[in-house]
């Protein structure tokens, strides 16, 4: 403490640990630190007053004062570090919030780093579930900084322990939310969480939020997805205490041990299916109630609209079981049904109901496989497909065993197609068995397939040499070769070539090595000669210059002999090469070492040499090297005492070969380093030709997608062509009618024309007509007019009749050339006898008339004069009448033509 500041550390600890200076809280922080580091054990009385109040670490990992934080949260993971798996369960509920809310967003990279590993080892001592359920929460936090902080520490929970430590469906469900969170930085997060779940899971994930994405997202996370598919499957990078535990208690690495540890640790990357993540949903609530009355209707579209609504319903990861028996019997039903959209429609809802349940779809595999089998005569693609699909999510919640009477039973059915969908189906099944079938049933297939052989059709014996190549991968070429017995060359040259292409997951060498290891220790003493014996086999020239050396030296056979057998013990398990050699060595040292102390040592070794030899070179063997204990028994006690005595026959002939065992051992390290530069090459040969694979996988789906687009740009560029030609032709149509409308229209503006001039003249004539009331009007012969004489002296009222009228005219095209135009003029229009009232330019007219009849010469000026005011009113009225009756005429004609008056 500075000076003038009061000296707190007689205080306890846990006041200190609470009190409000920041410093005398980071000094007790310290202080707890270095007690927790030296402690012995997680027993230790340091611990118990946090273990008594676990909340004195809520307040020490969320300290107010950042450099009193920081070493609060480092004393937190010193007490997890020597406390054990109670510290941890005890302070869990009391600090993950507090971490996560408060550690994880600290400027400081120590706090920032010390929060992240104290949730990492609150997983490793006990389980991961608890602390994600405390993370999860944060997620809907406020800031934005937390919820991406707290995004970072599951992907690092994640990357470290994997998700089969760490379960990943609670933070799949929260994806989609984190997806759509304003901030980038949370988005930024979200997607590398996503990218490390598709580590682990692959595509298994996609059905639990991929549906919530949008589009963009999705595009941008299959482009980050595909610069991971090549990575080799990940590992967990840290184990739990019980993991670490478990190894300790392994037996150590050059056992037999090491080889299984390496068969398992090659089955254990097995990918997590979406089944294993989906909960259980109950659709049998969700079927229609009238989906069986419209199954059985007698119209084919109720039918496959009732199958749809079904198959929209068992559309789901994973189904809950319940009572599927009358659906499946219904969906058995419509595999007879005559329209195969129906029977399509129906062995998808047998496939997505078989997915969903997986084992429990089993009983019910006897109602709809034999059906579906019997279907496969269709030859429509489509058809075959969804059938061959429902068929083997049928067998994979069944097993070879189950599904093999009917598939022999359809193998022999009378339609070629039949036969060749159950061949295909049986080939798939061979594939995918993770169990080899039993010996009579490998006897049952291979005489099913043999008799495909002999079949007409090149696919069905193509088909049979397919399954007799899958049968001899699954069981193996030597045990394949008496069931191959007969056949020509030819079939067995295609048999092998299947053989060598086909990839299966059950094999059946792998167990054959157990079983000699059984058989080691009953007759341990005598293995000993059995390792000789399978030494032989092995190595037969080795064997004869190892005798000639034991003839030249036989003294320094026993100075070597100590120390060779135990590398010849370590070694012989640990590779299989170099077994048959150091067990004749150590068959051979064992009675060396025997001599100075009791005979055991000998029959210790001797099963673990015995063991991995298969027995038929043991039994070959085992005469020869019999006889030479008989001479030694004599020496020995009898009993065991003999047995093992009888293993020192070989030293004296064999005694001088002790100076080998070096050699042995280097030639076993030389052959297990051959035999992992093989191993390694095999790997990467293997990576190599997967990467291959999927490239061309990839370039392929590139080429299909191209010829698609080709179709689809040669399709358009038709359809464009098609589409230029038309409109080509309406252009033209529509110029042809434009020249028409034109030629309509200017011989209507030309009629127009006439017809206003015409106005014009008559205007003109009455307007004369007005002015010069003695002039005479036009003769009747000019005018065209024909007057009825009748009291013709004496009547004042004349009856005239055009001889044509304007109708006439425009009908005919040609005007009248014997008289003028003028017959338009009031004098003319007005003067016809058959009106009733009196005409304007009567007594006009009638003056002249009455001077032509009586030879008068008397002026009439007065009787002109008379009626000149309202002739003229009466002419003017009746043209404006006629000017737009006219002009009305003109726009309807216009109008019948299509065009607007201009």
């Amino acid at each position: 403490m500075a000076d003038g500041e009061p000296d707190y550390s007689s205080l306890p600890l846990t006041e200190r640990w609470v009190h409000k200076v920041w410093k005398v809280r980071k000094q007790a922080y310290e202080e707890a630190a270095k007690q927790f580091e030296v402690t012995p054990d997680e027993y230790d009385p340091a611990f118990r007053p946090f273990n008594q109040d676990p909340s004195l670490w809520k307040g020490a990992v969320a300290d107010s004062n950042v450099a009193a934080q920081s070493d609060g949260i480092a004393a937190f993971c010193a007490f997890l570090k020597f406390g054990g798996k109670e510290c941890c369960v005890r302070s869990r509920g009391q600090v993950v919030t507090p971490i996560v809310e408060k550690g994880l967003i600290s400027t400081r990279p120590a706090t920032k780093a010390s929060s992240l590993e104290a949730l990492l080892l609150l997983i490793e001592l006990d389980v991961a579930g608890p602390v994600i359920e405390d993370i999860i929460p944060a997620v809907s936090a406020k800031q934005p900084k937390v919820i991406a902080a707290a995004l970072a520490a599951l992907t690092t929970i994640f990357h470290n322990y994997g998700c089969k430590v760490a379960d990943p469906k609670p933070v799949l469900k929260i994806l989609p939310k984190a997806f759509g969170h304003a901030d980038k930085n949370v988005r930024a997060e979200a997607t590398n969480l996503a990218v490390e779940f598709y580590r682990w899971l692959r595509d298994a994930m996609k059905p639990m939020f991929w549906g919530d994405l949008k589009p963009t997202q999705q595009s941008d996370l299959e482009a980050q997805f595909e610069k991971i598919k090549a990575e080799p499957p990940p590992k967990q990078e840290r184990l739990l205490r019980s993991q670490q535990a478990a190894m300790a208690r392994a037996p150590p690495p050059g056992a037999e041990g090491e080889d299984m540890g390496d068969e398992n640790g090659a089955d254990e990357p097995a990918e997590v299916d979406a089944f294993d993540l989906a909960e259980p949903q109950d659709v049998l609530s969700k079927v229609p109630a009238s989906f069986h009355d419209n199954l059985s209707s007698s119209k084919w579209k109720d039918r496959k609209e009732a199958l749809e609504a079904l198959y929209a319903v068992l559309n789901v990861p994973r189904i809950k079981d319940g009572d599927f028996g009358e659906i499946n019997r219904g969906l058995a039903k419509c595999m007879k049904d005559a329209n195969i959209a129906v029977v399509t429609q129906a062995a998808q809802c047998i496939e997505v109901l078989a997915k969903g349940l997986r084992k429990s779809y089993g009983k019910y595999r006897s109602t709809v496989m034999a059906p579906i089998m019997e279907r496969l005569k269709e030859k429509k693609q489509s058809v075959a497909d969804a059938l061959g699909a429902a068929l083997d999510q049928v067998f994979l919640a069944t097993s070879l065993s189950e599904c093999l009477e009917d598939i022999l039973s359809f193998l022999g059915h009378k339609n070629p197609q039949v036969k060749e969908g159950t061949m295909k189906f049986l080939v798939r099944c061979l594939r995918t068995t993770r169990e080899p079938p039993s010996k009579q049933e490998v006897a049952n297939i291979v005489e099913a397939a043999k008799k495909l052989l002999s079949e007409s059709s090149e696919g069905l014996r193509s088909g049979g040499a397919e399954v007799l190549g899958t049968i001899m991968k699954i069981i193996g070429e030597r045990a394949m070769n008496p069931h191959l017995e007969g056949l020509d060359d030819i079939r067995k040259n295609k048999i092998k070539e299947y053989f060598d292409k086909a990839e299966v997951k059950a094999k059946e060498k792998p167990k054959p090595a157990p079983a000699p290891a059984a058989r080691g220790p009953p007759g341990g003493p005598k293995k000993i000669v059995g390792g000789g014996a399978k030494k032989a086999p092995g190595a037969t020239k080795k064997v004869a210059a190892a005798a000639a050396a034991a003839a030249a030296a036989p003294q320094p056979a026993p100075d070597p002999a100590p120390p060779a057998p135990q590398p010849t013990s370590r070694a012989a398990p640990g590779s299989k090469l170099g077994m048959p050699k150091s067990s004749g060595l150590s068959g051979l040292k064992a009675p060396q070492r025997r001599i100075a102390p009791p005979g055991v040592a000998s029959p210790r070794r001797a099963p673990a040499v015995a063991a991995p030899p298969p027995p038929p070179p043991v039994e070959d063997e085992e005469p020869p090297v019999s006889p030479p204990p008989k001479p030694r028994i004599g020496l020995g006690r009898g009993g065991l005492a003999a047995r093992s005595l009888a293993k020192p026959t070989a030293t004296p002939a064999t005694a001088p070969t002790a100076p080998s065992p070096p050699p042995s051992s280097g030639l076993t390290a030389i052959e297990r380093a051959e035999l992992e530069e093989l191993r390694a090459a095999n790997e990467r040969l293997t990576k190599q030709v997967d990467e291959m694979r999927h490239e061309r996988n990839k370039l392929m789906s590139e080429v299909q997608e191209l010829k698609n687009q080709n179709a689809g740009l040669i399709e358009d560029h038709t359809r464009d062509v098609l589409s230029i030609k038309a409109k080509e032709t309406q252009l033209v149509r529509a110029r042809s009618d434009t020249e028409a409308a034109e030629q309509t229209n200017e011989r209507l503006r030309r009629e127009l024309d006439r017809l206003k001039r015409a106005l014009s003249k008559a205007e003109l004539n009455v307007s004369s007509g007005v002015g010069s009331p003695g002039m005479a009007s036009p003769t009747p012969d000019d005018m065209g007019i024909y007057r009825d004489g009748a009291n013709y002296s004496g009547a004042r009222t004349n009856r005239m009749s055009f001889t044509s009228t304007l109708s006439e005219e425009k009908e005919n095209g040609d005007a009248p050339h014997n008289y003028p135009r003028s017959k338009l003029s009031p004098e003319l229009r007005y003067g016809s006898g058959s009106s009733g009232r009196g005409s304007p330019a009567r007594g006009f007219r009638s003056l002249p008339a009455e001077e032509g009849v009586g030879h008068g010469t008397g002026s009439t000026t007065s009787s002109v004069t008379g009626g000149t005011g309202t002739n003229g009113v009466e002419s003017w009225k009746r043209a404006a009448e006629v000017t737009s009756q006219l002009k009305a005429r003109i726009e309807q004609m216009k109008a019948r033509q299509g065009f607007n008056r201009p």
